[in-house]
């Protein structure tokens, strides 16, 4: 005669996935709120590689630029170099903390991945006047964000929730981004 046991299954189930913090969803959280000096201190290390790239003209920092946004869109700052040295190492030395909503960083790390991957694809299809134009476009709005603390991308996202284009219930907290500013 066997005993029958019941083993765990191999993956969890969705009721104990959703219990555990596993799953899908979690997998591609984005903090909310976010620290936004955490944030600008991630800008800041965006411009250097940015500017190191263009000034040395070496096209793989703009894949490795890339792959930093797409990481941050995708997983937030769990997994990308960039982001875990501005949360874990640099921001806890200023220590300085304002929380802000988290959808339009997350956005503008959407419109940073896009324009860097753009680059990238110029760059790789040999039109690199217009991947060093699209790169230049991308140290502004992440000195904007780093040096004078203003959000580009998360003023986009605001004028397009204000229109309607993104549902208030994305970020509730910031139907009026302007009046966060403070």
């Amino acid at each position: 005669m066997s005993k029958l046991t019941s083993a765990p299954p191999a993956t969890p189930t969705p009721a104990i996935a959703r219990r555990s913090g596993t799953g899908w969803r979690t997998a591609f959280a984005f903090p909310n709120p976010v620290n936004e000096y955490a944030a600008r201190v991630t800008a800041g290390l965006v411009v250097l590689l940015s500017v190191a790239t263009l000034l040395t003209g070496f096209g793989w920092g703009l894949a490795v630029i890339a792959a930093g946004f797409w990481l941050r869109v995708l997983f937030g700052p769990r997994i990308s170099p960039l982001a875990q040295l501005s949360v874990k190492v640099l921001t806890p030395r200023l220590g300085k903390t304002r929380l802000v909503p988290g959808p339009p960083k997350r956005f503008a790390q959407g419109i940073g991945a896009a324009l860097s991957t753009a680059a990238a694809l110029l760059l790789a299809a040999g039109l690199a006047p217009a991947a060093w134009i699209l790169l230049t476009v991308l140290i502004v709005a992440a000195s904007l964000e780093a040096f004078a603390g203003f959000c580009l991308g998360c003023a986009v996202f605001g004028f397009l929730q204000r229109r309607g284009l993104i549902p208030e219930d994305v970020c509730e907290a910031c139907n009026n981004i302007s009046l966060r500013r403070g």
